[in-house]
């Protein structure tokens, strides 16, 4: 399984946003409809929540792909 790494910026960035960034849909509409139609989850649930706050130390997968979430080095206050 591909998995790329994300380096979280602030305390948290919104599911929807995520997959948006790390290229996995085109814009967060998209991001929205891919966790309403059940293909995301989080941390091996599936999240329902479009805009669920996603913070360090979790993963999220969309079909084969894996997104880790860690604290960039400079925000050290971040989990």
């Amino acid at each position: 399984m591909p998995t790329q790494v994300f380096e979280l910026e602030g305390e948290y960035v919104e599911l929807n946003q995520l997959l948006k960034l790390c290229g996995l849909c085109s814009s967060g509409g998209a991001g929205k409809a891919l966790v309403a139609a059940g293909e995301v989850t989080v941390d091996g649930s599936i999240e329902s929540r479009k805009t669920a706050k996603i913070r360090a130390g979790q993963a999220v997968t969309l079909g084969s792909e894996r997104i880790e979430v860690r604290a960039a080095a400079d925000h050290p206050g971040t989990r």
